[in-house]
C-alpha cells in the first residue's frame, strides 16, 4: 500500500508498506529520510498502491525515478492511473513478436536483429560505451514501415551519476529526439527503493502508450546492475537470507517481473520491446545477473573490452551475441530475403577467422595455409568495416558491406 509520510514542518513524502506483522509495520520512505523524528511524523495511508498518473501529453516529457516531472513544465494531464506493477497478460493472448526494428547498429539489425516484441539486452563491463550506445539507438531506432508518430522510446536511466544523466537529457533534447521520447531519470544520490521503482515507472508508461494508444514502443534500461544492487540492499535491510554472491533468491523472479513486460497481444495494435543495458561485474557473464538475465530473455548482445581497446565502435563481440527471435523478424516479407543466409555466413566466416587467429599465434601467419590467411584478413576487415562505425547505417547499407566482404576476401 502506499502511504504518504508527513514531517513536522508539512513535507510530505512518499512511501510504501515493505512488511507488516500483528506488533509492527515497516514503512520505505522513497526519498530522503533526513529530518523525520517518530514523535512529528504522520503516516497517512493512501488505501491503494502505488499507481502512475499517464496522459498523452507524455510524450516529450522528464521523470524522475517515482514518475514526478522535473523538466520544468506542467504536470501531466492525466487520462488514467495505472499500477505500476504492470498489466496481467494472459499467456495465451500474447503474439509472437514479428517485423524487425531498424536500430542503426550493423551487429544488431545485420548479425541480431531485434524483433518487435521481444527483449534482447546489451551486457556491457565497467568503462565500455554502452551510455553511447544507448543514446544512440535512441536515436537512430524506428520501425521501418511504421507511420509517423507510431514508434516511441521510452528511455530509464537507473542509478546513473548527475553528470551521466544530464548527459542523457542534453542528447535527448538538443538532437530533437525528446519528441518521440519519455525519459526517466533516477540518480544514484536516490535512495535504494526509488531505485527499484523506476524501472516499473518507465513500464506502465510504455504499457500505456503500446497497448492503450496503440504505439510500437522501444524500451531502454541502462544500468539493470545498479537495479540489482540495490535489490540486494534492500533485501538485506530486511533481513532476508541472501543467496549467490548476497544476492536474493528471488532475484530471477523479480527481474521476470520487469522483463516479462515486454510483447504484443493478439488483437491491440501496439506492441512493447525491451533492450535493456547491465554491466557485467568483472566481465563475468557468469555472474548472476547476467546469468538469470539470458535465462529470461530472448538473446544478448556482448560488448568486448579487447575491441573497445583497439578503438572500435560499438565493441560488438559478435560470436557471443545472439536474438534467438531473429528468424521471426527477417527474411522475405520482413527485411531482405536475402539477409538470414547472409548473416549466418558471415557468422561462421568470422568464427573461423578467430580460430585462425588462435592458430596463427602459434606458428605465425607465414605457416598458416593460404586460405587461412584469407580468413585472417576477413576477421580484420570484418572488425574494421562492418563491427566499426562511427554513424548509422540502414539495413540495406549493412547488408551492401556484409556482400563486398565476402565477395571479396573469401
Amino acid at each position: 500500500e502506499a502511504v504518504e509520510v508527513e514531517d513536522s514542518a508539512g513535507r510530505r513524502r512518499l512511501g510504501r508498506i515493505a512488511a507488516l506483522d500483528h506488533e509492527l509495520m515497516t514503512v520505505e520512505v522513497l526519498e530522503s529520510t533526513s529530518g523525520l523524528s517518530l514523535s512529528d511524523t504522520r503516516v497517512r495511508f493512501l488505501g491503494e498502491p502505488l499507481h502512475f498518473a499517464v496522459g498523452a501529453d507524455i510524450m516529450g516529457r522528464i521523470f524522475d525515478g517515482v514518475g514526478r516531472v522535473i523538466d520544468g513544465g506542467p504536470p501531466v494531464s492525466a487520462a488514467s492511473k495505472l499500477r505500476i506493477d504492470g498489466m496481467t497478460i494472459n499467456p495465451a493472448a500474447r503474439a509472437m513478436p514479428r517485423d524487425f526494428i531498424e536500430t542503426g547498429i550493423s551487429t544488431i539489425d545485420l548479425m541480431n536483429s531485434l524483433v518487435r516484441g521481444q527483449k534482447l539486452p546489451i551486457f556491457s563491463g565497467a568503462g565500455l560505451p554502452h551510455d553511447r550506445l544507448a543514446i544512440q539507438i535512441t536515436h537512430q531506432a524506428r520501425l521501418r514501415d511504421a507511420h509517423a508518430g507510431e514508434f516511441v522510446v521510452v528511455f530509464v536511466a537507473v542509478g546513473v551519476p548527475y553528470d551521466t544523466a544530464e548527459r542523457f537529457r542534453s542528447a535527448m533534447e538538443d538532437s530533437g529526439a525528446l519528441e518521440h521520447t519519455v525519459l526517466f531519470l533516477n540518480l544514484a544520490s536516490d535512495s535504494s527503493t526509488q531505485r527499484l521503482l523506476s524501472p516499473r515507472y518507465a513500464l506502465t508508461a510504455a504499457e500505456y502508450l503500446a497497448f492503450e494508444q496503440g504505439k510500437h514502443v522501444l524500451v531502454v534500461m541502462t544500468d539493470m546492475t545498479n537495479y540489482c544492487e540495490a535489490l540486494r540492499e534492500v533485501s538485506a535491510s530486511h533481513g532476508e537470507v541472501p543467496s549467490r554472491k548476497g544476492f536474493p533468491g528471488y532475484m530471477y523472479s523479480d527481474l521476470a517481473t520487469l522483463y516479462e513486460r515486454a510483447g504484443s497481444m493478439e488483437g491491440v495494435p501496439g506492441s512493447l520491446t525491451q533492450l535493456p543495458i547491465l554491466t557485467m561485474p568483472s566481465d563475468d557473464i557468469t555472474h548472476p545477473i547476467p546469468d538469470l538475465t539470458g535465462y529470461i530473455t530472448e538473446g544478448q548482445i556482448v560488448l568486448d573490452r579487447g575491441l573497445d581497446r583497439a578503438d572500435i565502435y560499438p565493441p560488438v563481440r559478435v560470436l557471443p551475441s545472439l536474438s534467438r527471435l531473429m528468424k521471426d523478424g527477417t527474411g522475405e516479407g520482413y527485411t531482405h530475403a536475402d539477409h538470414p543466409d547472409l548473416a549466418n555466413q558471415l557468422y561462421a566466416a568470422y568464427a573461423r577467422a578467430v580460430h585462425v587467429r588462435v592458430l596463427a599465434s602459434v606458428v605465425g601467419r607465414e605457416g598458416l595455409t593460404g586460405i587461412d590467411q584469407q580468413f585472417l584478413d576477413f576477421g580484420e576487415r570484418f572488425e574494421q568495416q562492418l563491427v566499426h562505425q562511427m554513424g548509422s547505417r540502414t539495413l540495406e547499407q549493412s547488408m551492401d558491406t556484409g556482400w563486398e566482404l565476402s565477395l571479396i576476401h573469401i
